[in-house]
């Protein structure tokens, strides 16, 4: 019944991906791809980021709906998530106060530390089609893409830091995801793309106050 519960959802995830499918977009003028202003390039990802947070959500309550009552495991606490040793900033103002930099690394180091959790979900979930990960991915592209514009505009510095290459943001995690259970997977899931949503926001207006903030 849990793989049930999960496949109508990831289902769901997939028809919202395609909604927000467009063509290659480019941060220059490369060739088959389209440039895009800062604040649209914005939108979409704000956007593609909202649906991913509504997914996990969705997917949370779906569990706690279906599964955890005949477990008797609802209201558990002691999550412990295996992005807890990334440095988050605490609360809207202290994210208000961080370095344009700092934010979008810390945007980065969040969406690459789901990669290898979802792609496992997906791999180890029977009849499962709907690959999660791949909707981090696009994401972690489109922020990276946004991170380069914006270093192309004079917004960001350093354009060989870690901001465009979040692989070498990762750090050794104390919680390794692998001996975390589903439940927690998808607790800490909703709570990681909810930071992630409000950082690009709190990001956007930021740098392009003048529209929308």
């Amino acid at each position: 019944f849990l793989v049930s519960v999960c496949v109508v959802w990831l289902l769901c995830v997939s028809v919202m991906l395609c909604s927000v499918c467009t063509a290659p977009v480019c941060t220059n003028a490369q060739v088959g791809c389209h440039a895009v202003s800062l604040n649209n390039l914005f939108d979409r990802i704000i956007q593609h980021s909202a649906k991913m947070h509504r997914v996990s959500n969705d997917l949370h309550q779906q569990f706690e709906l279906h599964v955890l009552p005949s477990r008797n495991q609802v209201g558990r606490g002691g999550h412990i998530c295996h992005t807890s040793t990334i440095m988050t900033p605490n609360g809207k103002e202290n994210a208000q106060r961080m370095a344009r930099e700092g934010l979008t690394q810390v945007i980065l180091q969040l969406l690459m530390a789901w990669t290898d959790p979802l792609m496992n979900l997906h791999h180890s979930s029977t009849n499962v089609s709907v690959d999660m990960s791949s909707m981090v991915g696009e994401l972690r592209r489109g922020v990276q893409r946004l991170a380069e514009k914006m270093h192309t505009l004079g917004l960001l510095t350093d354009p060989d830091s870690s901001v465009v290459s979040p692989e070498a943001l990762m750090t050794s995690h104390p919680v390794p995801w692998r001996l975390m259970n589903l439940y927690d997977i998808l607790y800490c899931f909703r709570r990681d793309s909810n930071k992630v949503h409000n950082y690009l926001r709190i990001l956007k207006c930021r740098i392009v106050p003048e529209h929308g903030c």
